[in-house]
């Protein structure tokens, strides 16, 4: 049962911002889709950013860019009251989009390591940008009805799962002065119906830490591998002996995935290279498990090099690279929420009870050291209905899903995005609210 009998946000004032958002739709289904055809990778995000800063600034909030390389942040102040900050994140995946969309985008980058990729936004953060800057003019204009100080912050690099530590890290509360807040909010597309979603409590999301394994060997040609200590070969056996991490070290009952997501090494069809790069992804809710993963690939890895007879100098090493905790939803924040949006949505669409998923994010990692300030991470539904009710009759749960080249988000849930996002934050900075003890 919902510890609140009623919402701190009016019929009145919600029935204005909806009539402000639906006004509003058509400029949000610009930048919408004008983002998605022009997606942009971790920390490169300065179109995104440029866009979020012009929008922020005509609004009349304190813009600060740059913030952890490419992030943005908002500030507006409308006298005492709580401080909430709102979070969406910019980057987008190097994956290539499928035809269909109009706003398709057919964009593609180098990146840092040389290699040339598809750049497409399968994750929904373009929505996630347009709800957040829907809802920054939605406060504007019922400012009258809400007191404290509104932070928003446009992250980089979610799938790195570095930007949000990178913000902190660069001073976000020290050298930067963000006013430490007493909420945090964040919004994530779905492959459920749009006008659904899914809010609980609890631990909601995978701890993760993404590494680079780099596999020594000894370079020669392709006709004479016993002159050679094959990297290749031995990548190729570490890929396989990691599974056996989570099948043979791991109790069956508890949650681990080992995922190898790149294989790099070589250039010619004679030529055995020096070395090998994997690229390694793991997820975890346990940090006792973590420890077991990372544990088991580095035994895996100096087992193979000294099998094939390479001295301690070349056991392959190990880049860790971006990481996060598992993310955890405070459940007295998530029921305060819910009854401003079972009024906004409709009782059935306010979905409470569902599993914990092993994808991941590092959000929740802009507290910074400021570990108890309580999270609300609310999965919104943008899936076109019609699309949901043809994957049920085929047996599937969802239409498609994220970092999939088929992941679309329904235009309709760019307005019920922003209204969701505005009556989240009305709530926390209503007239009636007060700062958490």
């Amino acid at each position: 049962m919902d510890p609140r009998a009623a919402s701190s946000v009016s019929a009145t004032v919600v029935a204005a911002v909806r009539a402000g958002v639906d006004a509003d739709t058509p400029r949000l289904t610009d930048i919408f889709t004008d983002i998605h055809a022009h997606p942009e990778l971790g920390f490169g995000e300065t179109r995104t950013a440029a866009i979020v800063a012009r929008e922020l600034v005509s609004l009349g909030f304190d813009v600060t860019t740059g913030v952890g390389g490419t992030g943005v942040v908002g500030i507006l102040r409308n006298g005492p009251g709580p401080t909430v900050m709102y979070r969406a994140d910019m980057d987008a995946n190097a994956v290539e989009e499928a035809p269909g969309l109009p706003y398709r985008s057919t964009m593609r980058v180098v990146r840092a390591d040389g290699v040339e990729v598809p750049v497409a936004h399968m994750c929904g953060h373009d929505a996630h940008v347009t709800w957040m800057l829907g809802m920054a003019k939605a406060m504007l204009g019922a400012r009258t009805d809400w007191h404290g100080t509104l932070v928003i912050v446009a992250q980089p690099a979610e799938e790195l799962i570095a930007g949000a530590r990178a913000m902190v890290e660069d001073g976000l509360y020290s050298t930067y002065g963000v006013p430490v807040p007493h909420y945090l909010v964040a919004l994530h597309t779905d492959a459920k119906p749009t006008g659904t979603i899914s809010s609980g409590g609890g631990v909601r999301m995978a701890g993760t830490d993404q590494l680079d394994v780099t596999v020594r060997g000894r370079g020669g040609h392709g006709a004479a591998p016993h002159l050679a200590t094959d990297p290749v070969v031995m990548a190729a056996m570490a890929v396989l002996q990691y599974q056996t991490v989570v099948s043979r070290r791991v109790d069956p009952m508890q949650t681990a995935v080992l995922t190898v997501g790149a294989f790099q090494a070589g250039t010619d069809n004679n030529v055995i290279p020096g070395q090998a790069l994997l690229k390694v992804n793991i997820r975890w809710f346990d940090t006792g498990i973590r420890e077991t993963l990372l544990d088991g690939i580095r035994d895996i890895n100096a087992g193979i090099a000294r099998a094939h007879g390479l001295p301690e100098s070349m056991i392959p090493t190990i880049a860790m690279k971006g990481g996060a905790s598992a993310l955890v939803n405070d459940d007295a924040l998530i029921d305060r929420l819910n009854v401003p949006l079972r009024t906004l949505l409709g009782s059935e669409a306010v979905v409470t009870e569902f599993p914990a998923v092993t994808g991941s994010e590092d959000c929740h990692l802009l507290k910074g050291e400021h570990s108890d300030i309580p999270l609300a991470y609310i999965f919104v539904g943008t899936a076109d209905p019609e699309r949901c009710a043809e994957a049920r009759r085929e047996g599937k749960d969802e239409p498609f899903s994220a970092h999939g080249p088929d992941y679309v988000v329904d235009p309709n849930a760019i307005p019920i995005g922003v209204m969701i996002a505005s009556v989240a934050v009305l709530e926390l900075l209503s007239s009636a609210s007060q700062p958490p003890a």
